[in-house]
């Protein structure tokens, strides 16, 4: 088995087949892949809506509750056979050729952990989410300033979205985003898979920290992309609030968890890098956000 592609489903709607289908219509062999579906406890009929399809390679879990993403997500990783492990959103639309494209490079860079093609967003703009720095607290204080927005290509003012980097070029990145994440397998089973204290966002970035710790490389391949319709799930992001369905408890729990991992991975990771004033600061801006956001 070539890749095993995960998928967590909560409330996804028609987005789930949608998804579904444009994976089997990839040019990669359907004997290369398996889709393992791990919903968490829907009370859509998002599952439902794969009735129709009769292929072999798609196994689906129920949770009784909604444990998480990263807890789902290793889930699936225990049931998954592949070589290489594909972490991918419901609410996505791959490219015929972005498996085969990803894979091929994987295959050829062997010092590749992690892996993502171009995301774009519904409406064509590209989805900064896949092309990140680490949020140090320079660069999370240059980004939510706006300063990073003035000078969109500025090496020193951009280390957010890494914005300096030459988007048509293969090159390294410091994370990608968890709804296309291309993982070797052998990696994520050296340095441990999701860490499962986070419940909602952040795993991804922790997990790419990690693997440039141990000396592997994440990489953003331009030459292939997909479509995110980000936020169906959790219903806050504005490109795509108006498509969800999710519930205004929904709504709430999301928002609580965008800010609950900025201090969850700064308590991991950067603690003990950072002086005592610098991390009051940096707290103190996560909770004005936070009530701003509220």
């Amino acid at each position: 088995m070539k890749v095993s592609i995960i998928i967590i489903n909560f409330n996804s709607g028609e987005y789930l087949k949608n998804c579904i289908n444009s994976i089997y219509q990839s040019t990669l062999s359907r004997g290369d892949f398996e889709v393992i579906i791990i919903d968490n406890n829907s009370s859509d009929l998002s599952i439902k809506t794969l009735s129709s399809f009769k292929e072999n390679n798609i196994s689906i879990f129920k949770n009784s509750q909604n444990l998480g993403f990263a807890k789902a997500n290793n889930q699936g990783i225990k049931k998954a056979g592949g070589e290489y492990i594909l972490l991918l959103n419901p609410d996505t639309i791959l490219e015929k050729d972005t498996l085969r494209i990803v894979l091929d490079h994987m295959d050829k860079n062997k010092d590749v952990a992690v892996a993502t093609p171009r995301i774009d967003l519904s409406d064509g703009t590209l989805d900064d989410a896949c092309h990140r720095g680490f949020p140090t607290p320079i660069n999370a204080l240059f980004y939510f300033s706006g300063i990073a927005n003035i000078f969109p290509h500025n090496l020193f003012f951009n280390g957010y979205h890494l914005g300096f980097q030459n988007m048509n070029k293969v090159h390294e990145i410091d994370s990608c985003v968890g709804a296309f994440m291309m993982i070797r397998r052998s990696v994520g089973d050296k340095i441990g898979w999701l860490d499962q204290d986070y419940f909602w966002y952040g795993e991804d970035i922790d997990f790419c920290y990690r693997v440039k710790e141990n000396g592997y490389k994440v990489v953003y391949l331009p030459s292939t992309k997909i479509t995110h319709f980000k936020g169906i799930s959790s219903g806050i992001k504005n490109h795509s609030k108006e498509l969800s369905t999710a519930s205004s408890e929904t709504k709430k729990l999301a928002t609580k968890a965008r800010f609950d991992v900025m201090r969850l991975f700064y308590k991991k990771h950067y603690l003990n890098k950072y002086s005592k004033l610098i991390t009051d600061l940096v707290f103190l801006g996560i909770n004005l956000k936070e009530k701003l956001s509220s």
